[in-house]
This record gives C-alpha cells, sequence and structure tokens, in this order.
C-alpha cells in the first residue's frame, strides 16, 4: 500500500468533523495540521503521495523531493500555489479536484447579488447602531429586482459560472460571458461576449476563472473603469485577479456601487486595509468551499484522484 501524506490537514478538516475512510482504505494516510518548509521536505520521506489544501509549494521545496514522490494532490479547485513546472520536471504528477464545490460558490453568489438589491447588509448595520430609523423612515440605500438586471461572468463557462448561470436565469437576469473559449448557449438570455462589452453593459459582474499569468490583475483601474456607476463586482475566484488597489480607489470615489470579494490580496488582507471600513463592500474570509458537504465531497474526490493514481488511469492533471 502506497503511503500518502496530508501536510495541512487543518485547512480543510478545521472543525474535526470530516471522514477520511474513503482515503484510508486506498493508502497509509499521515495528516498534520500545518506544515512549514523544513517539515515539509522532512514529511514527504518514504511517501509516495503528497495532499494540500493551498499550501505554497515552490520552485525551491519541490526540487528537493525524494524520488519517493509521484503525486501531488492539491484538496482543491485551484492550484496556483504549487509549481506545476517544477513538479512536472521532477516527474511528479500534480492533480486538482475540480467542481466539488459548484454549487456551493454559486450559492455565495447569489446571496451576494440579493443583499446587494435588498442593501440587506446596510440595514442590519443600521439597527446594530441601535437605529431604528430604517422602520419610520425612507432611508435611502439601494433597493431594486433583479429581474431583467445583467450578470456578467468572467470566466462563465466552468462549472461554477454553468451554476450560477442556472440560478440567475431562474432569477430572470440577463446572462452575458466573457470566455477564452467561447461556447454556445441554447438560451437566448445568455450571450457570449467581448470582455469590455460585458464589463460596459452589466449590473453585476462576478469573476470565474482561474489565477494565471494572463489573468493576474486582469480587472485594474482602466476596466473597473468601463462598468457602470450603478454596477457591482463579485470574486470568488483568485483574489490577485483584481488589481485591488484600483478597486478600493474606485469604490471610493464612486466609479462603482460596490463589491462582494470572497478573496482578497493579500489573504488575509492586512488590519489596516480600507476594504474593512467601506458600507460599500461585502468582505467574507474565503467561506465559498467551505460548507460541510462541500469539504466532504472533495475527500471523496481525492480518494477518487488517488485511486485513479494507484490504478495507472491518472485523471484531473494539471501538468
Amino acid at each position: 500500500m502506497k503511503n500518502t501524506v496530508f501536510l495541512n490537514s487543518a485547512k480543510l478538516n478545521f472543525d474535526n468533523k470530516l471522514n477520511f475512510s474513503s482515503i484510508d482504505e486506498l493508502t497509509t494516510l499521515t495528516k498534520y495540521d500545518e506544515s512549514n518548509d523544513k517539515e515539509i521536505l522532512e514529511r514527504v520521506k518514504d511517501q509516495t503521495i503528497v495532499i494540500t489544501k493551498e499550501l505554497p509549494l515552490g520552485r525551491n521545496l519541490i526540487s528537493q523531493f525524494p524520488p519517493s514522490v509521484k503525486l501531488i494532490c492539491e484538496a482543491g479547485t485551484g492550484y496556483n500555489n504549487i509549481d506545476i513546472v517544477a513538479a512536472k520536471e521532477k516527474n511528479i504528477t500534480v492533480c486538482n479536484v475540480p467542481s466539488y464545490s459548484s454549487e456551493a460558490v454559486a450559492h455565495l453568489v447569489i446571496t451576494y447579488i440579493l443583499n446587494f438589491s435588498s442593501s440587506l447588509i446596510q440595514r442590519q448595520i443600521i439597527i446594530n447602531q441601535k437605529s431604528v430609523d430604517n422602520f419610520t423612515q425612507h432611508v435611502e440605500l439601494p433597493h431594486f429586482e433583479v429581474q431583467n438586471k445583467t450578470l456578467g461572468l468572467i470566466g462563465g463557462g466552468g462549472a461554477i459560472g454553468r451554476e450560477v448561470i442556472k440560478i440567475a436565469l431562474v432569477l430572470g437576469m440577463n446572462i452575458l460571458v466573457f470566455s477564452r473559449t467561447p461556447k454556445a448557449w441554447d438560451n437566448p438570455s445568455v450571450r457570449c461576449v467581448s470582455l469590455e462589452e460585458l464589463l460596459k453593459q452589466s449590473d453585476f459582474v462576478t469573476l470565474h476563472c482561474p489565477l494565471t499569468a494572463d489573468t493576474l490583475h486582469l480587472i485594474d483601474k482602466n476596466r473597473v473603469g468601463l462598468m457602470k456607476p450603478s454596477a457591482y463586482i463579485i470574486n470568488t475566484s483568485r483574489g490577485s485577479i483584481i488589481k485591488e488597489t484600483d478597486l478600493i480607489e474606485a469604490l471610493q470615489n464612486g466609479k462603482i456601487a460596490g463589491a462582494a470579494l470572497d478573496v482578497q490580496d493579500p489573504e488575509p488582507p492586512e488590519p489596516t486595509n480600507p476594504l474593512f471600513n467601506m458600507e460599500n463592500v461585502i468582505l467574507t474570509p474565503h467561506i465559498g468551499w467551505r460548507r460541510f458537504e462541500s469539504r466532504q465531497r472533495l475527500i471523496e474526490l481525492m480518494a477518487v484522484n488517488i485511486d485513479s493514481f494507484i490504478q495507472g488511469n491518472l485523471i484531473n492533471v494539471v501538468n
């Protein structure tokens, strides 16, 4: 039986409620809550499979991995934390787990949209400030219907984007999609457009693309400047896809109406980050994937990856 080490299992099993039996049945699994660089090099000795969750594995670390390591399994969809080129040079396969939290992340995106349309968070803040003016006066906060509004998805062809589109169509929204690999959509309410047209026309813009050299700071000052002053931007993908300083400037100057950010750059944000004090910003601590069911599903799908590797039939390979 092959040896497997999970280097930072507490990132996934932070509540100690998850069941790893599906992996235990396939391999001898050793779990560590967290690991620093020195500990990583010690703990991968005599291991065939290494599991990580958003743990940085750069070229310097991977170059020192022993020949026994043949597979790095990222416990999630994004794998920008791993130097996949360095892994390939060491003949180490890297795989990820796509689609384990598609519904959960999509539901969070829709939650943001509905919150913005009713100013739900701002209204709760007023109550928490011991003011009941909102019950006796017409407090001027955004309050509008979402049907017939336009939702723009950047990278909307993936699993999460498709889930968002499915729900948004039920809500009566019009959909614009920008993707580097455009596809045909059966529904006339869904159109593929250029990035510039999407930014100009959308009432809500949501990001669903991986972080790559091409998407780093994809949304910068110029592209935020294309958006409507009444528009909102949502990011549940990776923080660095937005140039955060440009976004903060746009929010402070009323260039756009608001932002919902489940991911930031850096993550977590510095305590002095202005985003924490903006009433038109919803900040959440990367919770899109964290629902219990999503995390347990992730373990089951990691077991499928590992079993496929053992059987010599690799799946979800990213390098």
